[in-house]
């Protein structure tokens, strides 16, 4: 391949970049950004248990379930034209649901959000690639599509808690609309249309190029591939139960609707993944899947969101429920660790330009899996210093790792297929978050449920809402007199951190695999990126036994 460096990106295109950046902090808000919100819903619209459960998941349902569909789309009809689409969508759904006079009408308006969400989601990292042909400025602008994207979900809960101290529940939907507006006045302007009227195979490639009218028209949609409904309802088929189940198997324990999503979510996958082998234009290239430059990356991605989203919960709830705090003054400390992010992100960045990636998203893993293990030597009575330093450096490592992952799998991707390609990285973020609830939380759960087996004193009314969580013991606890109440926190406090901590074990373990596997598996892969337009290169898909040389 020829490394010639491709045309330097000028001040429109980092105007452009930043302009992006707004929908995608927004987006990524809306998954937390109920939080606080939830009593002051469920005050004035009285939406029963299984609503209120389905207000706040619905969003992240949609949202995970549509990106492939909407990262195909983007690929075919413009990704610009989709941001623009899912611009309109999500500022019309924000102030539909400001305004929802019911829980069903919420509901559905949340679904909303999620489609306009999952169509700005990809698009706005495809455009990155389109927008940014020199490699080191690609990765300086991946690292600030990372860093806004982990930070959203971090913020979502601060501006929900000063919202609300100010005023009613729907505000925090009303935010969404002014940047919405901005958006569409815009993006005209500031970022280029990019998609393709034939995007690469699944086939195996001959090596030779397409040329002439055949290799970009199509005789049914004048020049685009039609888009495959079939495939995008197999995707939803497969990502929708299996993250439902998950997340109700983490929320609940086993039953056998969860179990059962999950196994109806991995036959749709299975039959997803066989049509996209026998179509000429499939939404998901399982050739660039299979090269290590992306799929490696995919997989480092979803370990990483294993780890981040598994530990969150605990987090939050460690310092409100064990070290006292309220709720938005807990939701400002846990902002903290994006200090971390500040100085590792960009450092990673740099340090990939000089060595290879591979040993910057390992040295990136490792420095998380240090940051857990600093959180398995808590206390009930840590100095709030300690937390906040765990934090900051698991988080650090885990967005400097994600960076570098992000940009060697977009440059892996053909521009043609940007779209498809941040689709797949952001389902398997999803996912991995998903996992990481699931199997982390059923971890300290279990870790806390033997703890409190003996720990509840005697007399204690209501003893298996003690035994399953913190914050029930809390409840129970706070119509008990004051000895026995204080016995009772301090030994529910004391197996919630004891939870924790074998918790985050398990994330070191798992960053240290993601790491090893990073250094063993991935040195080189930045050398099998795909070419940027006007960089003479060679075929995109390429033999693999060529690629297993590497």
């Amino acid at each position: 391949m020829d490394n010639t460096p491709g045309p330097r990106a000028g001040r429109k295109e980092w105007t452009a970049l930043g302009v992006l950046m707004l929908p995608l902090l927004l987006v990524s808000m809306d998954v937390s950004v109920l939080y606080f919100a939830i009593p002051s819903i469920s005050e004035d619209l009285e939406p029963s248990a299984t609503q209120q459960l389905w207000i706040l998941d619905m969003y992240g349902f949609v949202l995970a379930g549509l990106l492939i569909t909407m990262g195909a789309l983007g690929d075919r009809i413009g990704r610009r034209r989709l941001v623009l689409v899912g611009a309109a969508v999500f500022g019309l759904a924000s102030a539909a649901a400001a305004y929802a006079h019911s829980a069903e009408l919420l509901i559905a308006v949340r679904a909303l959000l999620g489609l306009g969400g999952a169509a700005l989601m990809p698009s706005t990292l495809a455009l990155v690639r389109n927008l940014f042909h020199d490699e080191k400025q690609r990765a300086k602008a991946v690292t600030l599509w990372t860093a806004v994207l982990t930070t959203g979900i971090s913020l979502g809960p601060v501006v929900s808690g000063l919202l609300l101290e100010h005023f009613w529940w729907g505000s925090v939907f009303l935010i969404n609309v002014p940047a919405m507006a901005l958006l569409l006045a815009l993006v005209p302007f500031l970022v280029p249309e990019s998609s393709t009227g034939r995007p690469s195979t699944g086939r195996p490639s001959t090596g030779r190029p397409s040329t002439g009218p055949a290799a970009t028209e199509h005789p049914a949609t004048g020049g685009r591939p039609r888009f495959d409904l079939l495939s995008s309802a197999l995707s939803l088929g497969a990502l929708l139960p299996v993250i439902y189940g998950v997340k109700e198997w983490a929320r609940h324990g086993y039953a056998p609707v969860p179990a059962l999503g999950i196994a109806v979510g991995l036959l749709f996958g299975v039959v997803f993944m066989r049509r996209q082998r026998r179509l000429e234009h499939p939404m998901i290239d399982l050739g660039l899947l299979g090269r290590r430059a992306f799929g490696g990356p995919v997989l480092a991605n979803l370990l990483a969101m294993f780890a981040t989203v598994g530990m969150a919960v605990f987090f939050s709830q460690y310092l409100q429920s064990v070290l006292g705090q309220s709720p938005l003054t807990a939701a400002l400390w846990s902002l903290v660790p994006a200090a971390g992010v500040a100085v590792t992100a960009p450092t990673g960045a740099a340090l990939a330009q000089r060595i290879d990636r591979a040993y910057v998203m390992g040295g990136g893993f490792a420095l998380s899996a240090c940051g857990f293990l600093l959180i398995t030597q808590l206390q009930t009575d840590s100095p709030l210093w300690y937390t906040l330093l765990g934090g900051s450096v698991y988080a650090g490592g885990l967005v400097a790792a994600m960076t570098i992952a992000n940009e060697l799998a977009l440059g892996a991707a053909p521009p043609e297929r940007a779209g498809s390609a941040a689709a797949v990285l952001e389902s398997g973020q999803e996912l991995g978050g998903a996992l990481g609830m699931a199997i982390l939380g059923s971890v300290g759960a279990a870790v806390y449920s033997r703890d409190m087996a003996d720990g509840v004193p005697a007399g204690v009314p209501h003893a298996d809402a003690v035994r399953e969580t913190l914050g029930g013991a809390a409840a129970v606890a706070s119509e008990l007199p004051g000895a026995v109440a204080e016995t009772l926190l301090t030994a529910a406090r004391e197996a919630f951190t004891h939870g924790m901590g074998i918790a985050a074990i398990g994330a070191a373990v798992a960053m240290s695999g993601a790491g090893l596997f990073s250094v063993v598996f991935l040195r080189g892969a930045g050398r099998a990126a795909a070419p940027v337009p006007g960089e003479p290169a060679a075929p995109d898909h390429r033999p693999a036994s060529h690629e297993a040389a590497l």
